[in-house]
């Protein structure tokens, strides 16, 4: 496939950039060559995900969203990573399969679909496992279409609800409307949840949310429109407890200057039991940088 024309004027992400990648770079920092920073097989998913051997996780650096607190910063703001042409991506994705991977999980992918889209292209008829997306959530419809047939399995974030919040952490004031956009966008192209013998998801999609200190009612209104507007046997959700106040964090946001405390996470999960979702939380535990991956080029060539 010819993705010149993409990469000439990109409107991958709703950034709409209309960037020349061809000969610089997008708002994502990434030009028309795909860079990864490891691959391996990731133990630490949620169940259904990484539920015998690992997910086999390519981590792409470069992302649309910038935000402030990220904790895989390494790769999507400094764009630590090594270059790889589709068809040594879709090699990559060959040795996770031999390794036994459950899936091939793809994170932080939108700013390269055209050239993962090649990539499978070359070894989905023989890969035999769910592919996974798994992204911020800050995606266009149009970017998402051009996913059909290639994913399986979704695993969008919703970071933010209120523009306020969203404009101060990654300058996207536009950023709920839209990942919820996004969202129904995959729950209608994956459907309805579909898992295998062992209890692994090979089809659907998992909303995944961060709480964050001080944002409780941010995350409380999240969750409310999941429920109320996703249908509940194609969608489980994932609130997760891990954040982790980085010394890169600047002072300009003390807010994220600490962890989230027992009291913010409890509230966001009472919220979750009484509006009947289903999904997966967290123990504190998970607020540790021990569960930043090394991102050491592992597993690209």
């Amino acid at each position: 496939m010819d993705n010149s024309h993409i990469f000439k004027s990109c409107t991958l992400c709703p950034r709409m950039c209309s960037a020349d990648r061809t000969s610089g770079k997008g708002y994502c920092g990434a030009g028309d060559r795909l860079i990864a920073a490891k691959a391996y097989l990731h133990k630490w998913e949620e169940p259904c995900i990484s539920y015998k051997n690992g997910a086999g996780t390519v981590f792409f650096s470069g992302c649309s969203l910038h935000c402030v607190f990220c904790q895989n910063n390494t790769i999507s703001n400094e764009l630590f990573g090594t270059e790889l042409s589709a068809a040594e991506l879709a090699d990559v994705f060959l040795r996770l399969r031999d390794q036994g991977a459950d899936n091939i999980e793809l994170v932080t992918p939108t700013h390269f679909v055209p050239l993962i889209i090649d990539a499978l292209d070359m070894v989905r008829h023989k890969l035999g496992i769910p592919v996974v997306y798994n992204s911020g959530g800050y995606e266009l419809p149009g970017t998402i279409a051009m996913l059909n047939g290639y994913i399986d399995v979704y695993l969008p974030d919703i970071k933010y609800f209120s523009p306020e919040v969203s404009q101060r952490y990654c300058n996207a004031p536009d950023y709920f409307e839209r990942a919820s956009e996004a969202v129904l966008a995959m729950t209608k192209q994956v459907g309805k949840l579909k898992f295998n013998s062992e209890g692994g998801l090979i089809k659907g999609t998992i909303i995944r949310h961060l709480v964050l200190p001080s944002n409780r009612h941010d995350s409380m209104e999240i969750l409310r429109w999941i429920a109320e507007n996703t249908p509940k046997d194609s969608v489980l959700v994932s609130i997760m407890n891990q954040y982790t106040p980085f010394d890169f964090i600047s002072n300009d946001f003390p807010e994220l200057r600490r962890r989230v405390t027992k009291m913010e996470y409890n509230s966001v999960i009472r919220c979750a039991a009484d509006l009947g979702l289903d999904g997966f939380t967290q123990e504190r535990s998970s607020a540790s940088d021990k569960y930043v991956p090394d991102f050491d080029l592992s597993g690209l060539k």
